[in-house]
């Protein structure tokens, strides 16, 4: 038996990754998929509909190819693989392009990732403190798409009939609020998040219709005074903006807030307990030392640890999402 030799092939598709990432998001703004969805099933098709040349049309398609993103039939034309036919074609209800685009603002400051490594000075909300309004605004007009994909996941999975209350910690849009107060009329909820996003969150559940049941109100859950008339509390992707310190800290101040008998849920980017993945958790950690917080990604165990020091009994874990997000479950004695 020869021993199979190394080589750098592994090495340089990483190193050659953000190449991947910008075909996708060029493929997003051009609507390359879009132009799919509706008929184009080869360069020159593509070309006309996207106004670029057929040569150019013929390399962005064959890198889709070849990345799964798009899909070759019988006839040998082009179509979209199932997860892009559903998220990534505009107009539909499921259309999650202004998520794919999030992080492209992001790209300059990841080149300089070693400079920021190499930097000491943090601050607590990093890169939101001095947040505006207009900046809360286009933040969530990105999550929003897929906030609402998670909400109503969370609302299939958890048993809101005996709950009142939600305390939305960090809730955004107001996503997981709003999906809940229209699938259980009896349910209220406030979501608690910075002054600049509480504005934008009011403005999302207007449009619902749900302003007589859900509100947003300023505040940083950090350190303020949490609402105390809540039976159940809900932290939502963004684990990773937090230190173990200030993580533990949130989850305490979440279960001396909850009325006895209440119920915790943190969703978050969770790596596996050994710390070998997944990758996309402590993506979202590292990004922390470009946005100046204390921020780092967090393991399943730790979070358990969070909910046991606060006082939280019956303490489970469940995969909320894939390789993505964990749901952490506990319960505060007294009910």
């Amino acid at each position: 038996m020869t021993e199979k030799r190394v080589d750098t092939v592994r090495l340089q598709n990483m190193a050659m990754g953000f190449w991947q990432s910008a075909s996708l998001m060029a493929a997003v703004e051009l609507g390359l998929f879009t132009a799919i969805s509706k008929g184009a099933g080869n360069a020159a098709e593509i070309a006309t509909i996207l106004q670029i040349t057929e040569r150019n049309a013929d390399r962005l398609a064959t890198v889709c190819r070849t990345m799964d993103l798009l899909e070759t039939a019988d006839d040998g034309r082009y179509r979209n693989a199932a997860d892009v036919e559903h998220f990534l074609v505009e107009g539909e209800p499921g259309y999650a392009g202004p998520w794919i685009l999030f992080t492209k603002p992001r790209w300059e400051k990841f080149g300089n990732l070693t400079e920021f490594l190499r930097q000491s000075e943090e601050a607590v909300l990093g890169q939101y403190e001095g947040l505006t309004i207009e900046a809360a605004r286009r933040m969530h007009e990105a999550t929003y798409s897929v906030g609402m994909g998670a909400a109503r996941r969370f609302v299939r999975q958890v048993d809101l009939s005996g709950h009142k209350k939600i305390l939305d910690l960090g809730g955004g849009s107001g996503a997981y609020s709003i999906t809940a107060a229209k699938t259980h009329p009896h349910i209220n909820a406030v979501v608690f998040d910075l002054p600049p996003v509480a504005v934008v969150a009011n403005e999302y559940i207007a449009e619902h219709g749900v302003e007589d049941r859900v509100t947003a109100v300023g505040g940083d859950f950090t350190a303020d005074v949490l609402p105390e008339d809540c039976d159940i509390a809900i932290m939502a992707s963004n684990l990773p903006l937090y230190s173990r310190e200030i993580a533990a800290k949130v989850v305490r101040r979440a279960c001396e807030a909850l009325l006895p008998g209440g119920e915790m849920h943190l969703i978050g980017e969770t790596l596996r307990d050994d710390r070998s993945g997944p990758v996309g958790p402590a993506l979202w950690g590292l990004a922390e030392a470009i946005n100046g917080s204390t921020g780092m990604a967090h393991t399943d165990a730790d979070c358990i640890g969070y909910f046991e020091a606060a006082g939280f009994k019956n303490i489970t874990v469940h995969e909320f999402i894939p390789g993505t997000l964990s749901r952490i479950v506990g319960t505060k004695p007294g009910g």
